[in-house]
């Protein structure tokens, strides 16, 4: 394919570059919160920014905001009336994703909705059945506002086909697949693991992510499996698991090379999460090389073959069947995710003639 250089000296398929769009991303989830959706808008930012579009983030890092009940990590951005929809008219953009169903989100879908402005919007987190675990009350009293929130967008983007089939489920059917990538520079087999590996005993088995009651972590840590469990994440539980479970070991957070490593030093990834709409810490993990265990739901279902890890209602029972995984195998799969392959269909799903901007779309994952 032809390569054209852009004024910061590198380059970039002339496939995106023939008609660089504008893009206005309204986000309540965004730095210094640490989750998939975070990093996952912030590496397609960077990569629709190399390839030439102009991007414009709104996201609560410039309002005041109050933490979220329950989940005080989490920030709510409070806005005076009008002033997002004020900042996306300066932006004058070419299409507009709101990407969370939050403050932020629910002020870009009144301007629209006003102004009649097309957006489209993501279901990047499972919320009724978060939120039913927070407060105790039906996940489908949460879906009333899910349906409400999301329908008059012209697409809302999924990862995965589990997720596509239980929002078709809910009467939401103008739906888009937007799939997920690994940082491939970053996350290889060959990562240095962690000095604190070298006096556990093995096998070393790792979770990465919140600490939070809807990531399910109990059942990881509960489980009666020799080895060492490690605990890579921070969160509103993290001091009640370590007060209940002491010989699990927890590093905090890690991130880039050093999360790589925590990765690649461990005998199997533990997904124990039953709520999650993909699971990005699932693919990193194959791409270090290391097996995925896991519940059979959404997410592990779309992601875990039996060449790279295993699923069962039994999570000592996945584990198990993991470590008779080649990590060869896990790692050759790993690297078939790609942000560039993904980012390609976060721009088709913008607009129904993406292809008029020349984009050559790739079938990701």
């Amino acid at each position: 394919m032809e390569m054209r250089s852009i004024n910061n000296g590198s380059e970039i398929p002339v496939a995106n570059f023939r008609k660089p769009l504008t893009i206005g991303i309204v986000t309540d989830a965004w730095h210094p919160q640490t989750n998939g959706v975070v990093r996952t808008l912030e590496t397609t930012v960077a990569v629709l920014r190399r390839w030439g579009h102009e991007v414009e983030v709104i996201a609560p890092d410039t309002y005041l905001s109050v933490p979220c009940p329950t989940y005080p990590e989490i920030r709510l951005a409070i806005s005076a009336p009008g002033a997002v929809g004020r900042r996306l008219a300066a932006i004058a953009p070419d299409a507009v994703h709101i990407s969370t169903e939050g403050p932020l989100g629910l002020a870009a879908r009144r301007y629209c909705l006003r102004h009649d402005v097309a957006f489209t919007t993501a279901y990047h987190t499972q919320f009724p059945d978060y939120l039913a675990r927070r407060t105790g009350i039906s996940a489908q009293r949460f879906w009333r506002y899910i349906r409400w929130f999301h329908a008059p967008a012209e697409r809302i983007m999924v990862a995965t086909d589990s997720i596509s089939e239980q929002l078709e489920q809910q009467g939401l059917n103008h739906l888009h697949r937007w799939g997920r990538g690994v940082d491939l520079d970053c996350f290889t087999p060959d990562a240095p693991q962690p000095s604190e590996y070298a006096e556990l005993e093995g096998p070393i088995l790792l979770y990465v992510g919140r600490v939070a009651v809807e990531k399910n972590l109990e059942a990881f840590l509960a489980c009666e499996y020799p080895g060492t469990k490690v605990v890579v994440g921070d969160g509103p539980q993290r001091r009640e698991m370590e007060q209940r479970f002491p010989e699990a070991h927890f590093l905090g957070k890690r991130s880039g090379r050093e999360l790589a490593g925590c990765y690649a030093g461990a005998d199997v990834f533990v997904f124990p999460s039953r709520t999650d709409t993909f699971g990005l810490v699932m693919i990193e993990a194959l791409a270090c090389g290391t097996p995925v265990a896991a519940f059979p739901v959404p997410g592990p279902l779309d992601i875990v073959t039996d060449k790279v890890g295993a699923l069962s209602d039994e999570l000592c029972r996945a584990i198990d069947a993991s470590r008779y995984c080649d990590r060869s195998d896990c790692a050759a799969y790993g690297a078939t995710f790609s942000w560039e392959a993904a980012t390609q269909q976060f721009v088709s799903g913008l607009d129904p003639n993406a292809n008029a901007f020349g984009l050559d779309l790739v079938e990701g994952r």
